[in-house]
């Protein structure tokens, strides 16, 4: 079975390390090493921010257009959401809390494991193992230098 992209998770590439994901540092040498890059964004008081749980790294917008092609932006607040959404069309971006599936801005189908794909899904792998039945577009994980 195929993929056409992989994805990092919050900049990691061999395993979870929260000290480092999510920072720009982190992003951007994943980015330069090959890699598309899920990231976390917030808007607090109209500055942004990278961070899972909390607003860690504050960002100009600069930094996202500078990987703009590179990013898949999870809005992680109603305020990134609306951001985002305002800004620019061509941004690849989307919401989602507990859901199996959502749809990113750009039509791709962000998908939590065990769910139907197909071939325009992203399945979100956070595991070191992947077993596809059939193709999807990507895949989003934490290990993505062992594919």
């Amino acid at each position: 079975m195929n993929y056409k992209l992989l994805i990092s998770h919050r900049g990691n590439t061999n395993g979870s390390d929260i000290d480092k994901e999510n920072s720009p540092t982190t992003i951007a040498h994943t980015i330069n090493n090959g890699f598309d890059c899920e990231v976390d964004l917030r808007v607090v008081e109209n500055k942004l921010f990278l961070g899972h749980d909390l607003p860690q790294f504050q960002i100009e917008l600069s930094f996202l257009n500078e990987f703009k092609d590179k990013l898949w932006i999870h809005c992680k607040n109603f305020e990134a959401l609306n951001y985002m959404k305002k800004i620019d069309k061509t941004f690849n971006y989307f919401w989602h809390q507990n859901d199996n599936f959502t749809l990113t801005s750009k039509g791709f189908i962000w998908t939590f494991p065990g769910n139907k794909y197909s071939s325009n899904s992203v399945i979100v792998n956070l595991d070191e193992n992947l077993v596809l039945e059939s193709d999807c577009y990507g895949i989003c994980s934490d290990y993505v230098s062992q594919y």
